[in-house]
């Protein structure tokens, strides 16, 4: 796939096969990550990848902290909510290691986000879907402890999920002339 057809193909995917994605994969999928516009060259992110005895302790703080929002919960839900967060082949937090000053705090956010770009489009490239995931479970102390990951140092910015697309949605977008300025 070359990079045109990737930028306008790749999205957010919600349902996933249960295939494990081929060996290395991830491994590439970090490499394109590390090589995202970073002003400075501080290297912000950091990525952790959830092995397998650490993934059904997520998934259960994502089923409590989901349905705790909720006055009542069938069973099902909660089957749905485990099939949700645990189906995905692969599992990989992103964070972004915090700096005492505010603008580079945000430009170093900026080159993190471009990071998990790099690295959903290097899955896509190889048919791989993924889905940057934002949330409660993504700030709760529970996450950071079990990822043993220092709040005071970095902020966890993103969960992404990776696995091979049951379907890919075509969501609209908005045309370019409602988006695009020219000044004279």
């Amino acid at each position: 796939m070359d990079i045109q057809e990737a930028l306008l193909t790749r999205r957010t995917i919600h349902d996933y096969r249960p295939d494990p994605i081929a060996d290395g994969a991830i491994e590439r999928a970090l490499q394109a990550a590390i090589r995202a516009p970073n002003h400075k060259l501080t290297n912000p992110w950091r990525f952790t990848r959830v092995g397998p005895q650490l993934r059904p302790k997520l998934t259960e703080l994502g089923v409590e902290l989901k349905c705790a929002k909720k006055d009542e919960v069938k069973p099902e839900y909660r089957e749905y909510l485990r099939e949700k967060y645990g189906n995905p082949a692969a599992l990989v937090v992103v964070s972004q290691v915090l700096d005492d000053d505010p603008f580079r705090r945000r430009e170093d956010y900026a080159a993190t986000a471009c990071a998990i770009e790099n690295f959903c489009l290097s899955l896509w490239g190889e048919k791989i879907g993924s889905k940057w995931s934002t949330g409660s479970m993504t700030r709760h102390p529970s996450t950071y402890e079990m990822l043993g990951i220092d709040a005071d140092e970095e902020e966890i910015i993103a969960f992404v999920w990776a696995g091979h697309p049951k379907e890919v949605p075509d969501p609209p977008r908005d045309p370019l002339e409602k988006v695009v300025r020219t000044t004279p």
